[in-house]
């Protein structure tokens, strides 16, 4: 057993005692000091659930009642010399735990005690619950995040023919992957804003002609898989735009929306991106390649548990992607 650092001589039994005592009730520590016999001498800042208006002297059974008052009184049985230790951790109901530590010290001249103290542990076990939560969620997202870098390179390298190509394109693309995560990071994942979105994938490319593409969309919140694809599929819009024609260099030559629509089946999200056809400038029936990339048709449309499609219609090309609220998850 520790001493202490020092005590006047003469002095420590009263005072000390006093002393002591009103330090643990300030700490709002709780302890309880039981005699050789195992009665309770002394308690401090017990737990509300188990204070009492004492009308007889308190007892493990009066103050804790009949199973955990034999659950405490085998834990002080193990304990034999001065200096054994024992603990004991209960739940109670769902979310309250609660630590009882033992101690078993000598008191010169008096004989052997028994030191309890009573610690309140459901906050820092909730903290520890949530963390491994957070932890497997991390896990789980970084496995999805991999498996979609993994499917973006393989699905670059199949399309390109040498090592710049293939470069410019997989960086292009996980660029729009970062963009997205940080939205999605940002709202303790919970998704991303589309409009924040889209922003976000077509700023970069506009940024000298912000009036090329017009946005428009009600409020809605994309759940962190549909945010990330969605992403993509701006991503790979806007570069196609870029590399196949001149609308960067115009005015409102891009529509996107983004609305909710009911159907059969329930509540689904259509995205529709709409450029101009310019006569003389590409063959129409080129253009219906222009959104044919395995990302938009395959892909994007795979992950979200929705459907893509391509029309042409009144000097108009367009690429539809309708998928379910929720998406997936």
């Amino acid at each position: 057993m520790k001493r202490l650092s020092w005590v006047e001589p003469g002095e420590i039994d009263a005072l000390a005692r006093d002393f002591f005592i009103h330090a643990l009730v300030d700490m709002g520590a709780c302890y309880i000091l039981y005699d050789q016999s195992g009665l309770c001498i002394c308690i401090t800042s017990l737990p509300p659930r188990w204070q009492r208006n004492y009308s007889e002297r308190p007892t493990d059974l009066v103050l804790f009642g009949p199973e955990l008052a034999s659950r405490l009184s085998a834990m002080r049985a193990r304990l034999v010399n001065p200096g054994d230790k024992a603990d004991l951790e209960i739940a109670i109901g769902d979310e309250s735990i609660y630590e009882f530590r033992s101690h078993m010290v000598a008191i010169p001249g008096k004989g052997n005690y028994v030191i309890m103290s009573i610690a309140d542990r459901s906050e820092e076990r909730q903290r520890a619950k949530t963390l491994h939560s957070l932890l497997l969620e991390v896990s789980h997202r970084s496995k999805n995040l991999l498996a979609i870098v993994q499917g973006i390179a393989s699905h670059t390298a199949r399309f390109t023919g040498n090592l710049d190509d293939f470069l410019a394109k997989f960086r292009g693309r996980l660029y729009a992957l970062a963009q997205s995560q940080d939205l999605v990071t940002a709202s303790s994942w919970r998704g991303a804003d589309f409009l924040e979105l889209a922003k976000a994938q077509i700023g970069r490319y506009t940024a000298a002609n912000p009036d090329a593409i017009t946005l428009e969309s009600e409020p809605i919140n994309l759940t962190p898989n549909a945010a990330t694809h969605l992403g993509l599929a701006l991503h790979e819009l806007v570069v196609n735009a870029i590399t196949n024609s001149e609308i960067l260099t115009e005015k409102n030559a891009v529509l996107v929306q983004c609305h909710r629509i009911d159907t059969p089946e329930g509540q689904r999200i259509k995205f529709r991106w709409v450029e101009k056809l310019r006569p003389n400038v590409i063959e129409q029936s080129d253009w219906t390649q222009h959104f044919s990339s395995t990302v938009l048709q395959r892909i994007v449309p795979a992950a979200l548990g929705g459907y893509a499609v391509n029309r042409v219609e009144d000097n108009c090309i367009s690429y539809e992607l309708t998928f379910p609220l929720e998406g997936r998850p």
